[in-house]
């Protein structure tokens, strides 16, 4: 006889007493009189069984009993507050039904120190939860459900902190088609032998408070820790196969053995089959998570590998189908053999990797899952279709029905062992051999290790150690210990050396840079002070934005205001913003640009030099897909080009040039005027920073000029005016700095010293853009004043640029200005601003063509005399200023004339007698003294 028990009668069945807690026993006082109550008035119960009681059974009194796992708990000095109560001839739910009668008769309650039963749902969510709790809730009514194993009413409450659940003694008569047995009212020892275990077999009986042992075999069985089925094993199982997964669960939690006899059952290939076809996967993931959650998952794990289970249990049916895949379990006791190791000896990666019994129990979830790490990808549609489940997420979530989270954290570790076993090894090279020079990223760094971790998500700690199992596995080689016992293959292992030590110090290195709570780490910055900051409306673009600010943060864990973070990004010349200068580039940018072919260019942004086919006529493209830059998802990826272009410096051009010029080429090839507008602008603001050897050395000079010079013919009207004026005023100086970008005055180093010299192919390209440019376009703008006095304006530093080889345009630029000056006089006059801008140009054509401007100075005179006269009368501050600028020209001719004297004899004389044929030109040709400004 146990000691655990006290010795009262003897008896084959029965075998001791048990103390029962103050809450139990004002239970079996409540219990024993509602029976007295029942066979005091034996009513017909209100609901009728599916199931029919025996005409002895009837004439019985009600007897009650705890039973299975209380009384075994009780036995081992365990708490429990799960109690089945088994009734001899009623079903749970009719025993309910008149307890609750007796409760609600008047002074009944009080008996027991309650004050009666619920009578909402929200006083029954909270009655009965604690042994304070005065009420009587929970009643639940659990119907009769054979494809559930359900086949009586049961009834579940809660009375003082005390679970409850009520259900009638039953016997199972089994078919072999279904685990669903037919169902009859059964007694104390049939319901006993029906039984998964000899040590769940056992019930108190609250009417004589004894233990009753109808299997005989509990008390020696739990003397021993051996679990025995109380019948033939084969038999058992094979009636319930959930019995298997029972028997492993209780050996995990009491540490108890299997009988041998069992094992040899549960090992049996029709039995397996039993429990894949016969048992509910909800069922099967239950009972392997209590087992996973016990004191001991190792030993269901190992129980579950041992007995060949693995494929049983962790599978569904489309895996199990496939015939072309199957788990790779080899390696299985080494792996989880080490994890045990780790967790009994309190290992640093343990404490740092497993710190509660959540992710405890995650570990030991994602050991079992290793077989499947290996499993292939599901091939991805090419419709654009979400790819489907991988092979472990369907296990985990159809094989044992795991929960969400579970399932998320198992599929983040599969997908992300790769990128964790990598990080971990260049970490741990890096930090053992610190002098080592490595190429690329620093993995010890903490923005790559903050980063990843962040990548990984807040299960980063549980995914980091299915990788290190991972290695285990496929590592054996390197493990430290062979099998002490051939026959049972039991290890003595440590961890395997390198893995374990190099996971070790990749943890300890993380503790060491505080990065171990880095995915609740505070971002500084959000992503509307991120646009703000930018200036640039919010998009998708943000997110991954945001990365690169927090790893900046990550490298400066002393900044923590939000204004720090600010003021580096508008610093523009930093590490931040040049961090997000290569982010927008590389994963913003390109991608959209990406499917825009420029043929001239290679992809190191050089210009192709070898000939190329032309590409194939086709259908016009698709320009929402071809070019979804101009789409508004994704149209802030010109705000973010915008951005970058003025972030760039001298030196950081240089590296991401292949980056920035297809981009710009892009915009320039547009056919839609705003693009190329802003495709110049950019491009302007990038020769600024250009170096002019790296610009000679990619030669794209000519690419850029090429595809520049299309935007000098937008002219009205097939261009409207205002997109032309806007073109035209930043293609010019554009084109112009181009020039002077490709032939500077300093030689480039390498230029061929054969070739033309640098500063007549300035002139050439200069040359051309003044006539067949700005000339061209004031002939063919006549229309439009508007563009007239752009040209004119942009004319103006193109002559300063030319300076004295402007003399070459001379006859040219006179038979342009003159007539639009001399316009003036006539019933088509100019507006004042075109007239201001060609008087404008007319003294930058005196000032650039001093050494001949005098014998055309009857040309210039003409325009300045014939404008002056047009506006006689006239008022207005325009009228004031073109009047003050046609005095500066005469002044300007006069010093001109005066400095090629030879040919300008008599200048004053001229003017003198153009005065005295109009004497309104005395104003035009009076001298300003040059101290007071005053004629």
């Amino acid at each position: 006889m146990s000691p655990l028990i006290q010795e009262m009668d003897e008896g084959p069945s029965n075998g001791g007493s048990l103390e029962l807690t103050p809450v139990e026993s004002t239970l079996r006082r409540l219990l024993l009189d509602v029976a007295a109550y029942i066979d005091k008035d034996p009513v017909p119960p209100q609901s009728a069984s599916g199931v029919a009681l025996p005409d002895h059974l009837a004439k019985e009194p009600v007897i009650l009993r705890f039973t299975g796992g209380w009384i075994r708990d009780k036995l081992l000095k365990t708490e429990s507050h799960d109690i089945d109560v088994a009734i001899n001839k009623m079903t749970g739910y009719q025993f309910g039904l008149r307890l609750k009668e007796y409760l609600e008769k008047p002074g009944n309650a009080g008996k027991y120190g309650l004050e009666g039963v619920a009578t909402t749902d929200k006083q029954s969510q909270k009655a009965g939860a604690t042994d304070k709790s005065k009420l009587v809730g929970g009643l639940h009514k659990i119907e009769a459900n054979p494809e559930k194993s359900k086949h009586l009413e049961t009834l579940t409450m809660r009375v003082l902190g005390l679970d409850l659940d009520f259900v009638n003694l039953r016997k199972e008569i089994y078919d072999d088609n279904s685990r669903n047995p037919q169902m009859e009212f059964g007694t104390a020892e049939e319901d006993a032998m029906r039984r998964d275990a000899t040590v769940n077999a056992m019930f108190y009986n609250i009417n004589t408070e004894e233990i009753e042992d109808f299997t005989n075999r509990g008390h020696e069985d739990m003397e021993k820790k051996i679990l025995r089925t109380p019948l033939e094993p084969y038999q058992t199982f094979k009636d319930d196969p959930l019995r298997i997964l029972r028997l492993i669960r209780f050996a995990s939690r009491l540490g108890y053995t299997i009988d041998k006899q069992a094992m040899v059952a549960m090992k049996d290939p029709g039995i397996k089959e039993a429990l894949r076809s016969k048992i509910s996967r909800e069922r099967v993931g239950v009972e392997l998570e209590k087992a996973l959650r016990s004191s001991r998952p190792y030993e269901a794990l190992r129980l579950v590998f041992e007995l060949g289970l693995y494929e049983t249990i962790f599978s569904c049916p489309d895996v199990a189908e496939a015939d072309s895949y199957r788990p790779d379990t080899d390696g299985w006791r080494v792996m989880i053999d080490t994890l045990k190791e780790m967790l009994d000896k309190g290992e640093t990666l343990a404490e740092l990797l497993m710190r509660d019994d959540e992710e405890r129990y995650m570990a030991w979830q994602l050991s079992a899952v290793v077989p499947y790490r290996d499993a292939p990808l599901p091939e991805v549609p090419t419709n654009g279709r979400r790819a489907p489940p991988m092979v472990v997420e369907r296990v985990v979530r159809e094989g044992i029905k795991g929960t969400n989270k579970v399932t998320d954290i198992i599929v983040a570790a599969v997908r992300n062992q790769e990128d964790i076993s990598t990080l971990v090894d260049r970490a741990y090279e890096r930090k053992r051999r610190p002098d080592k020079v490595v190429s690329g990223e620093d993995a010890s760094s903490r923005d790559i290790l903050g980063m990843a971790i962040r990548r990984w998500g807040p299960s980063w700690r549980s995914q980091v150690m299915y990788s290190c199992l991972v290695e285990v596995v496929e590592n054996q080689d390197s493990v430290d210990g062979k099998p002490n016992n051939p026959v049972t293959q039991d290890y003595n292992i440590d961890l395997p050396l390198v893995i374990g030590r190099k996971y070790t110090a990749f943890t300890e290195h993380l503790q060491t840079i505080d990065l171990l709570s880095v995915t609740t780490l505070k971002p500084l910055l959000d992503g509307k002070a991120l646009a703000k900051t930018l200036n640039t409306p919010p998009g998708p673009w943000m997110k991954e934005a945001l990365d690169v600010v927090m790893a900046w943060q990550l490298r400066h864990p002393g900044v923590t205001d939000p204004s720090e973070a600010i003021e580096e990004v508008k610093r523009k010349r930093g590490e931040l913003p040049h961090a997000l200068v290569r982010h927008f580039l590389k994963l913003t940018i390109r991608p959209l640009f990406a499917k825009t072919k420029l043929s001239g260019v290679t992809a190191q942004g050089r210009k192709v030099t070898s000939e190329t086919l032309p590409q194939r006529a086709g259908m016009a493209e698709d320009e929402e897909v071809a070019k979804p830059w101009k789409s508004g998802k994704d149209a802030q990826a010109l705000d973010l080009l915008r951005w970058v272009v003025q972030t760039l410096d001298a030196q950081f051009v240089e590296e991401l040039w292949p980056l920035i010029v297809p981009p710009l080429l892009t915009l320039l090839d547009d056919w839609e005027t705003p693009y190329k507008l802003l495709g110049t602008q950019l491009l302007h603001q990038l020769l600024h920073i250009v170096p002019p050897p790296f610009l000679d050395r990619t030669g794209l000079g000519s690419v850029f000029s090429d595809a520049l010079q299309p935007c000098l013919t937008a002219l009205p009207p097939i261009t409207p005016e205002r997109e032309s004026i806007d073109l035209l005023s930043a293609v010019y100086p554009t084109l112009t700095t181009l020039t002077l970008l490709r032939y500077p005055t300093t030689p480039l180093p390498g230029r061929n010293s054969t070739s033309e010299p640098i500063s007549a192919q300035r002139t050439t390209n200069l040359d051309a853009l003044l006539r067949k440019g700005i000339l061209q376009g004031l002939v063919l703008s006549h229309d439009s004043p508007a563009v007239q006095t752009v040209l004119f304006q942009q004319l103006v530093p193109l002559l300063n640029t030319l300076g004295l080889e402007s003399v070459k345009h001379l006859t040219y630029l006179l038979e342009i200005i003159t007539p639009t000056l001399s316009l003036s006089s006539s019933s088509r006059m100019a507006e004042p601003r075109v007239l201001l801008a060609a008087v404008k140009a007319l003294q930058a054509v005196v000032l650039n063509c001093w050494p001949r401007v005098a014998g055309y100075r009857g040309d210039v005179l003409k325009g300045v005399v014939l404008c002056w006269i047009g506006i006689d009368g006239l008022t207005g501050e325009e009228i004031g200023r073109l009047r003050r600028e046609l005095r500066e020209v005469v002044c300007m001719l006069r010093a001109a004339v005066g400095a090629g004297e030879q040919e300008g004899g008599g200048f004053e004389e001229e003017l003198g007698g153009l005065v005295g044929a109009e004497g309104r030109l005395e104003d035009l040709f009076a001298e300003t003294d040059a101290e007071t400004g005053t004629t």
